[in-house]
């Protein structure tokens, strides 16, 4: 009887390559199948591929989804609240943001039919079986729910053994993204447990009330010993939990934190300059293209978009480094959260996405 033999995909690059975009693709091209109201500030958009079939993914990463608002190119990442389990479509949900450019296009202007342009599922905030154990510890902020919602979503599907604790936070009760099948599943699934934190409760209201701080979680979960914590919200969030839980004294690879974009008011932030406005314009040279004005308070890559001007990004939160750029001259503040490679800090390279222009500035793309 003759043997078989095996398949030489070096010679076949390819089939190879095919097989890889499939698995990982730079882009992907969706259409919005349906549009789900979730609360009066958030929707879910339903998304199913018009090319193609869908890469799989991790619970909790998300896609950068690509937009033209009126002539302006600009993107943002959003994390993937369906389950891994679900492969004909997958959900975005968008919560307006005040005075948010993308949010406010994506809640007013998309409709079922309209097609769009992302990257690949990208991001490392997920569950890791062999270092986080099985007791996992959410904490989400507004709309920093929608990671947890995919993992807890693909939990319930997988019937997977791990117990998990959401503590969510939110400033009103009437915008806690997906509540009902959040309180669905905990009456269903006895280690599923779920617990809402309102900061600025009505009158009247008898639930938990204040903000992530430790008393309230330790009300919770019992005890942090043998946890794994993932924290998903505003950078205000982040701040406040890192204070709050720092004397739990748990080592730091039982914290994980999720991207979650340039924080609402960047004066805010450690370090800001004392007494700078953020309304405070600078130039912005760009080497061999053009010269404009930019609000310190922006992040630059906004004022480069507005100008024509589109650098490769996929996180828009300083992680990735995709958008790495070289300032020749001048200075920008970036908030602590940035990932800078001590190269980048040598040689001058910036994240034009959490960069902000605190002087006259040249830099080159």
């Amino acid at each position: 009887m003759s043997e078989t033999k095996p398949r030489d995909y070096t010679k076949e690059p390819e089939f190879v390559k095919k097989i890889v975009d499939s698995l990982h693709p730079e882009r992907m091209y969706l259409k919005v199948k349906e549009i789900i109201q979730e609360t009066p500030s958030t929707k879910t958009f339903r998304m199913v591929p018009t090319k193609g079939k869908l890469p799989p993914f991790r619970a909790g990463q998300y896609v950068n989804l690509f937009l033209n608002i009126d002539g302006v190119l600009t993107s943002r990442p959003y994390s993937i609240s369906s389950s891994p389990t679900q492969t004909e479509y997958i959900d975005l949900t968008v919560r307006r943001k005040k005075g948010g450019f993308v949010s406010n296009y994506l809640l007013d202007k998309v409709k079922v039919g309209d097609e769009f342009e992302t990257t690949g599922p990208a991001g490392t905030f997920y569950y890791e079986p062999l270092t986080d154990g099985k007791e996992l510890v959410f904490l989400a902020g507004g709309s920093g729910i929608t990671p947890f919602m995919s993992i807890i979503r693909e939990v319930v599907d997988k019937k997977l053994d791990l117990n998990i604790w959401l503590i969510y936070g939110s400033r009103v009760p009437e915008d806690i993204i997906f509540y009902k099948e959040l309180e669905d599943i905990c009456n269903k699934h006895d280690n599923i447990k779920f617990a809402v934190v309102i900061s600025e409760p009505p009158e009247g209201y008898k639930g938990i009330c204040g903000f992530l701080e430790k008393e309230i979680i330790l009300s919770q979960i019992g005890t942090a010993d043998g946890k794994t914590f993932y924290m998903c919200g505003p950078q205000a969030m982040y701040t406040f939990c890192d204070t709050n839980l720092a004397s739990l004294n748990l080592p730091r690879r039982r914290f994980k934190r999720e991207a979650y974009g340039p924080p609402d008011d960047v004066t805010l932030e450690p370090g800001w300059p004392s007494g700078l406005s953020p309304d405070k314009e600078f130039t912005v040279e760009v080497i061999g293209k053009k010269t404009f004005k930019a609000r310190a308070g922006e992040p630059l890559m906004n004022s480069l978009e507005r100008e024509g001007l589109v650098i490769p990004a996929i996180c828009r939160s300083g992680v990735c480094t995709t958008c790495r750029t070289k300032l020749v001259s001048g200075k920008v503040f970036m908030p602590e959260s940035v990932t800078l490679l001590e190269a980048d800090r040598k040689f001058g390279y910036i994240h034009p996405c959490m960069a902000y222009p605190i002087e006259n500035i040249k830099i080159r793309i």
